[in-house]
């Protein structure tokens, strides 16, 4: 199965992922009641990273959410684009996808090991990659060309992620757009950013959303995950995805 096909199988339009950041000072039934939330609020899928918590705490919310029978597609995600221990997990727990913060590229810190990816994805073929490209928090390296890097990531992972520089920084629509040209109609998921103010025009560009900090009051990613504002979310997405149903997107031309 073609990467983007595995993609629109498993996800669907316009899928929303949500971030448990693993955060509180019990961050495991923290994280199970947000998943919880996720999916009465009709939210596609969540993100366990431990972006505030431990690797163990991680592990444990993997393990417990296992026994919640629930419906919505689960991934991981460990800093720093640890990516054998991500797909170890996955394989170990059957977890639907992984989340890398980068997949092609070259940067100022942080690299990719392309031989122990390629191992990786080879023996655990049935995972999806959400890979990033000239992600938030990595410079690249003087001379790198976008469009290339984008390509590359393209011939290895499910999913390309766009950001713009921070977490919970808004992803610029002019980044958007670039990836947009050159990913043709392979999947983009808007990585940061997100907010019910600008979701409905990058969603009519992209292909889904990994949303953490505007679900949490103030949008600290330390605070949990507050019911009304994931509501208030996917009401716009709804808008989106009935656009998409009315007029889908030919050739991605953009204006």
């Amino acid at each position: 199965m073609q990467l983007n096909q595995k993609f629109k199988t498993v996800f669907g339009t316009l899928p929303i992922v949500g971030m448990i950041h693993l955060a509180g000072d019990n961050p495991v039934p923290r994280a199970l009641e947000e998943l919880a939330i996720f999916e009465e609020e009709g939210v596609d899928g969540a993100i366990i990273e431990n972006y505030h918590g431990s690797l163990s705490d991680v592990v444990k919310t993997i393990s417990e959410s296992a026994k919640l029978n629930s419906t919505i597609a689960i991934g991981v995600n460990i800093l720093p684009n640890e990516c054998n221990l991500a797909f170890s997990l996955a394989h170990q727990y059957g977890i639907d996808f992984i989340q890398l913060d980068h997949i092609a590229g070259r940067y100022a810190s942080g690299e990719l090991n392309l031989g122990d990816y390629a191992q990786c994805k080879e023996k655990c073929s049935e995972i999806i990659v959400f890979g990033g490209v000239w992600p938030k928090y990595y410079q690249p390296v003087h001379g790198s060309s976008l469009a290339a890097d984008i390509r590359q990531g393209m011939a290895r992972a499910e999913a390309i992620v766009v950001t713009g520089s921070g977490t919970g920084k808004e992803t610029p629509l002019s980044k958007i757009k670039i990836f947009r040209e050159v990913l043709g109609d392979h999947p983009l998921i808007v990585g940061a950013g997100l907010t019910p103010e600008n979701a409905y025009q990058q969603l009519c560009l992209a292909d889904g959303a990994i949303v953490g900090s505007c679900f949490k009051y103030d949008n600290n990613t330390q605070n949990p995950v507050e019911r009304m504002r994931v509501a208030d979310f996917m009401a716009v997405v709804k808008e989106a995805r009935l656009k998409n149903l009315k007029f889908p997107r030919i050739g991605y031309i953009l204006e």
